[in-house]
């Protein structure tokens, strides 16, 4: 989302501030930047899309946690198909290429998918919160159809935010048309609220909830521990075996919000800081490429900590899928 949080800077200082500059690189670094912008959309796309066909076949992965990771893989399949191309394009080229009423579209959803994408993970951490603090409520309240609906409630949110926001933001009469460039201004109160909405009330809840997930785990792995040394070798097998099972799952999730996060940093400490340092369009736009490329990163987290993952991949790539018993496979652990 192309949104500043400029208030004190007028309409021609902006314009001033985002001229289109000539392009001063040579051809062959032209084609190979536009070469890595499509490597990186391919694998945005790609992986996402594996994570979607995974969760959505295998009827082991039919699980409500999944149903969250699910709808995000969806929101960054979207955000690299619909966001990135224009995104890198826009940064290699110095300048916005395409017509207005593109970028009145392209800046509706992007910051649709932006947030819900942290809401998404907001909920996650709430997931992961209640299964580990009290397991047998999360098991017998906690269904597939009941995060189905949050999912749809969270999609729903999000697009009625939106809306509201640049409603009384002023519709998009105050989106900065200058030539060559795409930009939402927000007012005051609408900068404030949208700082507070998308960033420092979910954060909030994100890192307070995985900070008594992992005190929740070490509890549980003392427990367990010393359960151990009372228990007999095989009962011993079972309760390390499910002991690294949650400490990893914890880890994990912990590295995605964690990524999530410091991808997210940087376009709002430099949004935030625009109007006092001086707003640069190469700069604004190597932000927001970053905030982008968790989209990216996602199923890169996946495939190097969920053997699961892995295993679905194989499975897809060989066209193991077409077989008649395909979605009862074991992937394995699907906790591991």
């Amino acid at each position: 989302m192309f949104v500043l949080n400029l208030t004190e800077l007028n309409r021609s200082d902006i314009c001033e501030h985002f001229s289109c500059p000539e392009r001063s690189v040579s051809p062959a670094v032209y084609i190979l930047l536009y070469m890595c912008s499509a490597a990186v959309v391919l694998l945005t796309v790609c992986g996402n899309l594996l994570v979607i066909i995974s969760v959505l076949h295998f009827k082991q992965l039919h699980t409500p946690t999944n149903i969250l990771v699910l709808s995000l893989a969806v929101s960054d399949f979207l955000i690299g198909a619909l966001v990135m191309p224009p995104v890198l394009i826009s940064a290699i080229e110095s300048c916005w290429i395409f017509d207005t009423g593109y970028c009145i579209s392209f800046l509706m959803t992007s910051y649709v998918l932006a947030s819900f994408s942290i809401y998404n993970v907001a909920l996650i951490a709430v997931d992961r919160y209640l299964a580990l603090s009290n397991p047998f409520l999360y098991t017998n309240n906690i269904s597939r159809r009941t995060m189905s609906i949050v999912v749809v409630f969270n999609w729903f949110c999000s697009l009625l935010y939106n809306i509201l926001l640049c409603y009384f933001n002023g519709s998009f009469t105050n989106s900065i048309m200058c030539p060559g460039e795409c930009f939402l201004l927000l007012n005051e109160v609408g900068a404030v609220i949208d700082l507070v909405v998308t960033f420092i009330f979910p954060c909030s809840i994100i890192i307070i909830l995985y900070i008594g997930v992992f005190m929740i785990a070490k509890k549980h792995a003392t427990a367990i521990r010393e359960l151990n040394n009372h228990t007999r070798p095989q009962t011993q097998k079972i309760t390390s075996h499910s002991m690294k099972s949650e400490r990893k799952a914890a880890k994990v999730l912990g590295i995605l919000v964690s990524m999530f996060i410091v991808c997210l940093l940087p376009y709002f400490i430099y949004s935030l800081l625009a109007d006092v340092i001086g707003m640069q369009a190469d700069t604004f736009m190597k932000v927001y490429i970053v905030l982008c490329l968790n989209s990216t990163i996602n199923p890169v987290i996946y495939a190097l900590f969920y053997p699961w993952f892995r295993r679905c991949v194989k499975l897809i790539i060989t066209v193991l899928l077409i077989t008649k018993y395909s979605k009862r496979t074991q992937l394995i652990n699907v906790l591991s």
